[in-house]
């Protein structure tokens, strides 16, 4: 199973993810082949895995490090995180996923919501399996539901071209930081580390999701379909507008209303005038500038945790995040 090139400068953190796809793999069985295939060819699709990664080394962190069951717990994180992706296309009917056809566009909407369905089903399976207490399930499905709550709160601000900032950051707080969250409490919990070791890397894995859309948005508008994966400026059209575009629009609204307008049938020139408008007024820049706060207060706070090779590990693997172009 190749992992993305980026996991060869972690050498162990590589052999412990190879051991999270073998988990994912040994629980998915659907009965129709087809389907199981293109779930199982999403795993291998090329994804960074970096929800399970932070899950195995905030594992580390407590003095009862299990091995067997952190790879347990970033396993479901990863098949959660599958699941949300899979819906999420269905609802941008996006073709494309990790430069793969999408669930959806082979086999019908139905097939992709159930298929969803299916996943969050062995994500609790798993978990199940590996919680310690009642209420640690109690805390994964309500963080399971801020999640869902995000993805609504973005359908409920489509097409809004007054959105604030304050609406997006709370949008993508559900939307994406709270997995890297759930996963870093996760992997900590898991391991009986402290209440205080816990809550630091509950907060690790909200800024790091924070930074993390916010960079995923900023490629949105800077990227090739190729290099990406998926089709650039989508979401602008599905009138899910992310922060570049926010901030481009404070303050000259007048010129971007007549080209968002256009909605789904917005023309190549339009976009490329958008994306104009978005350089003139520094939309990139002023989005970057706010990742990279959200990535050194997670770095702040990664160097609180305990001292140990997993630290160093999540602290380079943090301020990448900054540096990525995929």
């Amino acid at each position: 199973m190749q992992l993305h090139a980026m996991w060869d400068d972690y050498p162990a953190l590589s052999k412990d993810l190879q051991e999270v796809l073998q988990t994912i793999e040994k629980n998915i069985q659907i009965r129709d082949k087809h389907v199981e295939k293109n779930v199982k060819d999403l795993i291998h699709a090329g994804g960074k895995l970096l929800r399970p990664a932070f899950a195995l080394l905030s594992a580390q962190a407590g003095p009862e490090y299990d091995k067997d069951r952190a790879i347990s717990i970033a396993a479901a994180l990863e098949v959660l995180h599958m699941a949300t992706l899979i819906h999420d296309d269905v609802v941008d009917d996006s073709p494309l996923r990790r430069g793969i056809p999408t669930i959806h566009s082979k086999y019908g909407r139905n097939y992709a919501v159930y298929t969803g369905d299916y996943l969050f089903c062995i994500c609790f399976k798993i978990l199940s399996a590996h919680a310690s207490s009642v209420e640690n399930i109690e805390f994964n499905s309500k963080n399971i539901e801020k999640i869902l709550m995000g993805e609504l709160d973005q359908m409920r601000t489509s097409y809004k071209m007054n959105v604030t900032v304050r609406e997006y950051l709370t949008r993508i707080s559900g939307k994406t930081a709270q997995l890297f969250a759930l996963s870093c409490y996760s992997g900590a919990t898991g391991s009986k580390a402290s209440r205080m070791t816990v809550a630091k890397c509950y907060n690790i894995g909200h800024y790091l999701g924070m930074a993390f859309q916010i960079i995923d948005d900023v490629l949105d508008y800077t990227s090739t379909d190729a290099g990406l994966g998926k089709p650039v400026l989508n979401d602008m059209k599905q009138g899910i507008y992310s922060l570049p575009l926010i901030y481009a629009m404070k303050g000259h609204l007048a010129e971007f209303e007549p080209l968002l307008s256009q909605k789904l049938d917005m023309t190549d020139d339009a976009s490329e005038q958008v994306l104009a408008l978005i350089s003139k007024y520094n939309g990139v820049e002023q989005a970057f500038k706010l990742a990279n706060k959200y990535t050194n207060k997670a770095l702040r706070e990664i160097k609180k945790l305990p001292a140990g090779v997993y630290r160093d590990d999540m602290y380079r693997l943090t301020k990448s995040i900054l540096d990525r172009e995929i």
